[in-house]
């Protein structure tokens, strides 16, 4: 049985505290917030979890064994890294660090200490983004020509984080693992309305080699919830629609251009229309699924997709992101060597 600490009852953690109390071989048994009321509200749901204001009670306690950090971004790298150093197995939302620096320091630390770190990139264990990876893998939809999504909501409003840091990750992390590779360049736009140092509207472009696009639209002030997410392959094209209940449509459209035309009147392009059709997929909860990810990777003693190099090459792109931000979307490179070869060898020993 893992006993786990979450530190951080705002927004995400008591989904968090639900989710690790619902499996069979974890427990929670600590929690920490610095809002009293917070404390209060999640122990009279979960009677039997000590309270704490102190992230050191955890960090030094002997009732647990791994803990989870579900608090704002800026944060992370500090509590992590003395979480790492305690001899405890971590799990941090979502971005890992605010630069690669912090995340490369935290890998590590997991290292030299023999823990497993482990990032809240909660899309890469859902069922829809796996049959996506499937649909690809196996050819169905030809080869990937571009992936665009939107995530789109009125709200909830951050001022430690802009859209790009706060929403991105989510749509990177999915594309980068349905692609199988990190884009060479990006380049990014945005609004800050509300305030001027945050911007709440982003559009990132990330660049793949072969000419492949990606497409991410975010924003917290948009009338409309939306999360949704095409990709345009050569044979067909797939929808991911999180709020659907069929979530992913396969799409037998397309356009296909001759293969040859000796005069320009005879070159037309030919559109095709088939068959929709939503396969079936085995859906289950994708953040009980993570929170049984990190529990297993811990008593496997093996490292999970979403670990700490996963949550290291996300935050590389935002960093390659936000510079584009300020520099009036300029394109950045990217480096191919995104995680050296040494780090990677010392993730897994």
């Amino acid at each position: 049985m893992i006993r786990v600490g979450v530190i951080g009852l705002g927004y995400w953690g008591p989904n968090l505290v639900r989710c690790f109390s619902e499996l069979p071989n974890s427990k929670v048994t600590m929690v920490c917030d610095r809002d009293v009321d917070r404390l209060i509200r999640l122990t009279e749901r979960f009677p039997g979890i000590r309270p704490t204001e102190s992230v050191d009670d955890v960090l030094s306690s002997d009732l647990v064994d791994a803990v989870v950090i579900a608090t704002p971004t800026q944060t992370h790298h500090q509590i992590a890294a003395r979480a790492l150093d305690s001899g405890l197995h971590t799990f941090v939302e979502k971005p890992l660090a605010t630069s690669s620096a912090e995340c490369r320091d935290l890998i590590q630390r997991a290292a030299a200490n023999n823990v497993r770190l482990f990032v809240g990139h909660v899309f890469l264990h859902s069922a829809p983004v796996n049959k996506l990876r499937e649909l690809i893998d196996n050819g169905e939809l030809g080869e990937v020509c571009y992936i665009s999504s939107t995530r789109l909501n009125l709200g909830p409003v951050r001022q430690d984080v802009n859209a790009l840091w706060d929403l991105a990750p989510h749509d990177i992390s999915i594309m980068l693992h349905l692609l199988g590779e990190q884009p060479t360049a990006v380049s990014c736009t945005g609004l800050a309305h509300l305030n001027r140092r945050v911007h709440d509207v982003c559009n990132l472009t990330l660049h793949f080699r072969d000419d492949r696009l990606g497409i991410v639209h975010v924003s917290w002030l948009d009338p409309h919830k939306k999360r949704e997410m095409t990709v345009v392959g050569t044979r067909k094209m797939a929808v991911y629609d999180d709020l659907q209940q069929e979530k992913v449509k396969v799409y037998n459209k397309g356009i296909d251009a001759p293969s040859h035309s000796s005069d320009f009147g005879g070159f037309q392009y030919s559109y095709r229309y088939g068959d929709t059709y939503s396969p079936w997929i085995n859906e289950s909860e994708p953040l009980k699924a993570e929170c049984a990810e990190f529990i297993r990777s811990i008593i496997d003693e093996e490292d999970s997709l979403t670990d700490g190099v996963n949550g290291l090459q996300i935050v590389q792109v935002l960093e390659a992101a936000d510079a584009s931000l300020r520099h009036g979307a300029a394109r950045v490179e990217l480096n191919q060597e995104l995680v050296a070869p040494d780090l990677v060898a010392v993730a897994h020993v």
